[in-house]
């Protein structure tokens, strides 16, 4: 499974405005922008970027996923300590 491949499966399932992936063939992370997440808790943040990748999950092509959700805002403030 590629970056590109994850990145597809996270846009064709999310309205995003920002998405930064890096996997190294276990380990993914998973940097999502969007105003949708105000409205959620963190938990649920992570569960609706973490859908999905359920089945790369499942099917063993990823190990590993850390994933953090910010809004347009919140990323603005907090960017340059995540990338």
């Amino acid at each position: 499974m590629e970056v590109s491949d994850i990145e597809k499966l996270i846009n064709d399932a999310l309205e995003l405005d920002e998405l930064h992936v890096t996997f190294d063939g276990s380990q993914c992370k998973v940097i999502a922008v969007a105003d949708m997440f105000a409205e959620l808790s963190r938990v649920k943040r992570q569960q609706v970027v973490y859908a999905p990748l359920a089945q790369a999950i499942s099917e063993n092509k990823i190990h590993a996923v850390t994933i953090k959700t910010f809004t347009k805002e919140q990323w603005q403030r907090d960017k340059l300590f995540n990338l």
